[in-house]
């Protein structure tokens, strides 16, 4: 079942779209690619007469094998509610279960990273960071600790937990994953 921005699988998990990455995102790595071209291809190096590849055939695979897996890995970006849990996944590797009651969703809103600076991630801890994509654990410039799903920042979800951190996620409609989660936890008070 489909609600615009998001899906019902058969299992009752509801996936939200996270917002697609900028164009500067997309095209890092094959820029990194063709950089390490040049790099290797102007690079002297020598070619002994016994070797049975040469290495102007081997090299753009040996730079493709530097940024083909963070590109893959790039591509893996996922929120969702399973019940009452929501589940992020980062970049495939960084992942974070956050029960809906331990979000403190009074103080939850929608802003923008450029107008509130002091939300904005200053020192990744445990994550990856390109232009235009932050993913994993980092440390907000008001010194709090956030876990982020960053593909933009103009309509970010800060999500305060009731322990002191943070969650940033970049969904494609950040208001309506706000508002269901809004939902679900007034649906488990009245329970």
């Amino acid at each position: 079942m489909q609600h615009g921005d998001r899906t019902r699988s058969a299992d009752g998990e509801e996936a939200f779209a996270v917002a697609p990455l900028a164009g500067r995102t997309r095209w890092f790595f094959p820029g990194l690619w063709a950089v390490l071209l040049v790099v290797a291809y102007l690079s002297p190096h020598g070619e002994a007469a016994t070797e049975p590849v040469p290495a102007w055939l081997i090299t753009p695979f040996a730079c493709a094998m530097v940024v083909v897996g963070p590109y893959i890995l790039l591509q893996y970006r996922r929120i969702a509610l399973e019940g009452d849990v929501l589940r992020v996944m980062a970049a495939s590797v960084f992942t974070q279960r956050v029960p809906v009651a331990a979000l403190d969703l009074a103080h939850a809103r929608v802003l923008d990273l450029d107008e509130h600076v002091d939300h904005r991630p200053w020192l990744r801890l445990f994550g990856m960071s390109l232009p235009g994509f932050t993913a994993g654990h980092c440390l907000l410039r008001n010194r709090r600790r956030a876990f982020c799903l960053l593909t933009r920042r103009d309509r970010v979800l800060l999500l305060p937990r009731r322990d002191g951190r943070y969650l940033l996620l970049s969904p494609e409609d950040p208001h309506g994953l706000l508002s269901r989660l809004r939902g679900l936890a007034e649906a488990s008070h009245r329970d």
